[in-house]
């Protein structure tokens, strides 16, 4: 199992695979899933060292997934994503940090890929982006 380790959840299969590639090519073995239940059962088969996490999706969002991930004691980088208002990421940025996860970088779609690649390399040094 490689060190680099990276779960994305986002209900856009198209994002997810973007993320998933751009990872790839910084040396990450990355899993893609498009929904909370597929995520959580993705997270324990993987163990990632980072998260890529969409805000907004159906079924269960992004807050629920935070609150699940500090039952879990995730520790590790979390980029929380949305394409809606920033605020959504903000707020559940605050929600990781208030519950302990010291690493959240909050970024809004559209995302360059510059700015992708910077906070996933920020995740792996142990810096925070954003």
């Amino acid at each position: 199992m490689s060190e680099k380790r990276l779960l994305v959840v986002d209900d856009e299969p198209e994002f997810g695979e973007l993320v998933r590639k751009v990872a790839v090519n910084l040396g990450y073995e990355a899993r893609v899933t498009t929904s909370g239940r597929e995520f959580q059962d993705a997270y324990h088969e993987l163990r990632p060292t980072m998260i890529v996490m969409d805000m907004v999706m159906p079924e269960m969002d992004g807050n629920e997934l935070v609150l699940w991930l500090m039952e879990q004691r995730y520790a590790a980088h979390l980029i929380i994503i949305t394409g809606y208002s920033p605020d959504y990421a903000k707020d559940a940025r605050v929600l990781a940090e208030f519950n302990g996860l010291r690493s959240v970088t909050a970024l809004t779609k559209p995302i360059g890929l510059a700015r992708l690649r910077e906070a996933l390399n920020a995740g792996t040094e142990g810096g925070s982006v954003g």
